[in-house]
């Protein structure tokens, strides 16, 4: 085998030690990343100008993979802002504050919504439809916008995701992969989930209340200043600049109540339709749009063509202006799965099915075969393939192994299986890589990189105390 090609593969692994040692220091990682795309297309091909212009291919191939999350939170940042200004999201919360007192039940509350609506749904459209309405009433009840983040990423991007009972995407791979049925994975991923997500989020939330209470973590924790007016509109009502807006209290009723009402229909449609991923993340972003313009065009009346026209690109300027800084690392972190393929040719070894695939095969390779070190190894086989920040892409792979691992050891392919799977969703479906919890992060206004460091000491225990379990069950 080219000892150069055998080499991109230990260079992409030196360069994420260094960005992750890099996020840990609360360091920027943007020249850091463009330098290692450069040298890994530089090391890859020999040729410079393609590996100038490999740079300049990555970004445009992240904004791509992203561009769905830009405009899903753009325009429910436009529609936060009209909700704002116009009293609407006043009148919307008023019910839900009555209930929500304290900021440890919102807290759980949000966070089981979360997951439930995730399981049917995945997580990103269930971030719009649970922050557009809850993220306002979490913060009167003194819950900072970053415990709230927390809340919907590890319920819904973790618990919900991982498991995915209802729709069954992750385990169809898994199971596919390692040969046996779907149903054999997520019986066997039930016991894990459930340790993973219980010592996840009662971590998180003991973490959470003893920074509260030790000053460390306030309301202004991680806010972007660009974004607080979504949650937290100054004393007039006014949190986005233009002409005052202003809706008598009959209308203002109308629309609090359309607005969920709305949101609950499609959440109707979207089980008797079937539409899930993408599709309903499009329902949602399309339902959110054609509120924020009907709102803008009531409340502004005369100056309400040009008022929406300004909601909507106040929008996408936040939309793009959040993703700045994570679509280098995005573009760094897919050169692991197909990115590389698409941007510098096949030049893997033979037989490659990527950086990150490929790293993961070599660990398991090199260890020896028992229950122990098989559930620790699916684990971290598992953690090292969500790096690319998908979640999904490598859990055929953890698959894979787990069949191999299984027949040596005799027994516990699907659990094995299941594990695998677990470690890397939490870790690459939105929990820890920080474009992946983006959703949940910018609806709430806080920073992507905040919230996954925040989230780092929760997921390692309980990723530790689910291999320790599965280990009992082998």
């Amino acid at each position: 085998m080219d000892i150069t090609l055998v080499s991109v593969h230990w260079l992409y692994l030196v360069f994420i030690v260094l960005i992750i040692g890099f996020m840990i220091r609360r360091l920027d990682t943007t020249v850091l990343c463009i330098t290692g795309i450069f040298l890994l297309g530089l090391l890859a091909t020999g040729d410079l100008p393609h590996s100038v212009s490999g740079v300049f291919g990555s970004f445009i191939y992240a904004i791509k993979e992203l561009l769905g999350t830009i405009l899903i939170i753009s325009i429910i940042v436009g529609l936060s802002r009209v909700l704002t200004r116009s009293g609407v999201n006043e009148t919307m919360i008023a019910p839900f504050a009555k209930m929500i007192r304290s900021p440890g039940l919102a807290y759980w509350v949000i966070g089981i919504l979360m997951m439930v609506i995730s399981w049917f749904f995945w997580p990103s459209p269930a971030v719009a439809l649970i922050g557009a309405v809850l993220l306002p009433v979490a913060v009167r009840a003194g819950l900072p916008a970053l415990g709230v983040a927390m809340a919907m990423n590890l319920f819904g991007h973790g618990i919900a995701l991982s498991g995915d009972f209802i729709i069954q995407g992750a385990p169809k791979l898994t199971a596919d992969a390692a040969g046996i049925p779907v149903g054999d994975v997520v019986a066997a991923s039930v016991p894990l989930v459930l340790v993973m997500g219980a010592v996840t989020t009662a971590v998180s939330f003991w973490y959470m209340r003893r920074d509260m209470k030790s000053g460390a973590l306030t309301m202004g924790t991680g806010l972007k200043a660009d974004v607080a007016a979504v949650s937290s509109p100054d004393a007039s009502g006014n949190s986005g600049g233009g002409s005052p807006a202003s809706l008598p209290p009959g209308l203002r009723l109308f629309f609090a109540i359309l607005v969920p009402v709305l949101f609950a229909l499609d959440v109707v449609l979207m089980f008797t339709m079937n539409l899930q991923g993408g599709d309903a993340t499009a329902l949602v972003g399309g339902t959110a749009l054609l509120l924020m313009l009907l709102i803008s065009m009531t409340a502004h009346r005369k100056k309400g063509l040009a008022e929406a026209t300004a909601y909507m690109t106040d929008g996408f300027l936040f939309g793009f202006r959040i993703f700045g800084p994570v679509i280098p690392i995005a573009a760094f972190f897919y050169l692991g799965d197909s990115a590389f393929f698409e941007l510098f040719g096949k030049v893997l070894p033979e037989g490659s099915h990527g950086i990150v695939n490929d790293l993961g095969s070599a660990l398991a390779s090199a260890v020896p075969l028992n229950p122990a070190v098989g559930a620790a190894t699916l684990t971290t086989v598992g953690a090292i393939t969500g790096l690319d920040g998908s979640g999904f892409s490598g859990i055929s792979l953890a698959g894979s192994i787990a069949n191999l691992f299984a027949a040596s050891i005799g027994h516990g392919i699907a659990t094995l299986t299941a594990l695998g799977q677990i470690a890397a969703i939490w870790v690459g479906g939105g929990t820890l890589i920080p474009w992946a919890l983006i959703p949940a992060a910018a609806i709430c206004g806080v920073d992507p990189f905040e919230l996954a460091r925040r989230n780092v000491k929760p997921v390692v225990i309980g990723l530790v105390a689910t291999t320790i379990f599965a280990m009992f069950l082998l």
